[in-house]
Parts: structure tokens; sequence; C-alpha cells
């Protein structure tokens, strides 16, 4: 009788691999995203626009542009004498844009689409496998859905880095949420390079590592790699350039010339106060407002690299000195929020559900439309 002979090693087949696949969250999300690009293409033949040139060839995608066909060493002077840098810009998705213009038969401009098209999946993938890790599978497809109806959805169809960082963003959690500390270190590396709002997620690693020590009593290898690879991405920027510019402060005063500096709230607060009586007050409860979702999150008893990276995110987004009109889009990334009303949503019927779904998608199409055609995101 022969020897038995060893077995190769068994592939995960096609069916198991579209198994793993969460159709439901994914296809309601990309419903959601479609809509919108169909309301703005229709707007844009009513108004004679150009609704792709809106997506990938206005405001930030050009500097994205830039960057990725020449490399950074771009700058505007403007008449109050102020000087606007590439160098504000972190280098991931126009490294992106450069490495896939150059293997695929299209320009940087498109890339830039089609990296944030798929980076906007991968993030709805994200988002719906922290939710279903926090409240079970249909909180989590809800919660997937739920940020493509964000009022600011329509900056996840352009050429912008919020779905990039976000995917990262979300990916990077679960990873700490599952205990797998190195991965969640890489991929906060990455977020890193893509946007400094990276530094609530390297916030988040680093006080949930913090905890877990003080907990068990012990440093843990793994989680002590995690923790000390986390701002790795965002400080190698940051140190790139300081050491470009010769100066150890030069990105922050990038930063601070396009109005981007840490005041503390400062900014915000005068911007109120300048609003006419109403406006002031129907901000003022729009921050009420978000207030209270904090304050759900927290009564929901969110895991703490979850809740941390949530408030973190809308901290930054607030304390900074940037126009007010950009802060929606900057807490955008702050998914967390949306966490109670998607615990909330799968309480109703599916019917409701879905009706409550649709007309959210509804409404952020046609503000969407309405923003990308008029004066376009800050």
């Amino acid at each position: 009788m022969s020897p038995a002979q060893p077995t190769a090693p068994r592939r995960p087949d096609l069916a198991r691999v579209l198994a793993a696949v969460p159709w439901p969250a994914l296809g309601g999300y990309a419903a959601t995203r479609l809509l919108g690009l169909a309301v703005l293409a229709i707007a844009a033949a009513v108004t004679g626009k150009d609704g792709l040139h809106r997506l990938n060839g206005r405001w930030d995608s050009v500097w994205y542009v830039r960057i990725a066909e020449q490399g950074y060493g771009y700058q505007v002077t403007l008449p109050d004498g102020s000087v606007h840098a590439d160098l504000a810009f972190f280098p991931l998705f126009p490294l992106l844009e450069r490495a896939l213009s150059t293997v695929l038969p299209v320009d940087a401009a498109t890339v830039g689409l089609l990296v944030s098209w798929a980076a906007s999946l991968a993030a709805a993938w994200g988002i719906y496998a922290v939710g279903t890790h926090v409240a079970g599978r249909p909180a989590g497809t809800a919660l997937a859905v739920l940020w493509g109806v964000y009022p600011t959805a329509f900056v996840q169809s352009m050429a912008y880095t919020e779905t990039l960082f976000t995917a990262l963003a979300a990916w990077s959690v679960l990873a700490v949420l599952r205990g797998r500390w190195i991965l969640a270190g890489a991929l906060c590396v990455l977020a890193g390079l893509t946007r400094p709002t990276a530094a609530a997620l390297v916030a988040a690693i680093g006080i949930t590592a913090l905890v877990t020590v003080v907990r068990d009593r012990r440093l843990h290898a793994r989680v002590a790699a995690g923790a000390l690879l986390a701002p790795l991405g965002w400080l190698a920027y940051v140190v790139y350039v300081g050491v470009r510019e010769g100066s150890a402060t030069a990105y922050f005063d990038v930063q601070a010339a396009w109005g981007n500096s840490i005041d503390g709230g400062v900014a915000l607060a005068r911007f109120i106060w300048g609003l006419p009586p109403l406006a002031a007050l129907g901000l003022c409860a729009a921050l009420g407002l978000l207030a209270w979702l904090v304050a759900l999150c927290v009564r929901q008893g969110q895991p703490l690299p979850l809740l941390v990276y949530t408030i973190a995110v809308v901290v930054i987004s607030l304390v900074g000195a940037a126009y007010f009109g950009s802060r929606p889009r900057l807490m955008m990334p702050a998914f967390g929020l949306l966490l109670p009303a998607a615990v909330a949503l799968v309480r109703l019927r599916v019917r409701n559900r879905i009706l409550v779904l649709a007309g959210l998608a509804s409404a952020s199409a046609v503000y969407g439309a309405f923003t990308l055609l008029g004066s376009g995101p800050p």
C-alpha cells in the first residue's frame, strides 16, 4: 500500500470569497452614491455645467493632481499676502494617483476618482465590520448605508482623501477591537500619510494600548509595537516638511498659512458671534445636536478605540481655525457618531427602514448636486 500523498493547501474558492462580502451593506452604500451621481448628472445637464469636472477637476483635487504629476514645490501667493503651498497636502493619495496613472491608460485626475470610489467601498466594508462587531450585522449594514447618506457624502464621490482615510481608519479600529495590534498600527501609518486627522486614530490606538497595559498589569509586545507604529506615518510627513523647509515648525506654518491652525475653537466662536441672531441660534442648535450625538455614543457603551477615535475627530474638526463650512466634511470620518442611529434604525420594520434611508439618500443627493454645481466644497 503506497504512502499517503501530502495534500496541497486548500485555496478558498470563489464561492467562499463571494460569501464573505457583505453584499447588503455594500449594495446599499453603492446605491446611495449612485443616486448622488445620477442627481448630479441630471442637474449638470439642466444647468449646462460639467458635473465630472466638479468631481475631479476643482478645489483640492487640482492640488493632488499637480503633486502627482510634478511633485511638491508649488505655491500660490494670495492678495492678502498669505501663501498657500502644496505641502499642506499629505502624500499617499497623490502617490497612488501617480503610480496608477503610469500603468493605467488614464490620467492622474481620473485615477483620483477611481481610487476614491474604490476606497469608498473599502470604507463602507470597514464601517460595516466595526458596526457588526459592536452591535450586530443589521446595525453594521445600517451604519454603512448611513455613512453614504451623510449630508456631505458627495465628497465620497470626489477625488478627495476622505474615503481613503476613512477606509484605513475603520479597518485599523477593527484591528484593535480584534486584538491585531501590529496590523492596526500599520494601517494607522498609512492613514497618517493620508490626512492630518490621523492624529485622532493615533490617539485611539495609544489610549487603548495604555488602558490594556494598565488593566493587564504587564506590557504586551504586540500592543507596544502597534502603539509605537501608529504615529510614524504622520510624524514622517511632518519631519519631511521640516527638513525640506529647514524649520522644525514648517508643517504647522504651512497649515497656518491655509488658515488651519489650532486655536481651541476661537475662530468658531467668532464666526458664530458674527452671524445674524437666528443663524447663530441655528448653528448653536446644530452644535448642541452634535454634543448630544457624542453623549449617545458614550451612553451606548461603544468600545474604547471607536469612542476615542470618534470624539477625537470631532474635537480636531472644531478646535481649528479652518473655514466653518469645511467642518462637517472634516467630521465625516467619525462614523461612530452614526452608530446610535443605526441601532435605532434596525428596530424599525424593514419597509420603514428602507423608506427612511431612501429619503435621507435623496436629500443628500440633492444637497450634493446643489453644493457641487454652486460654490463647491471648501
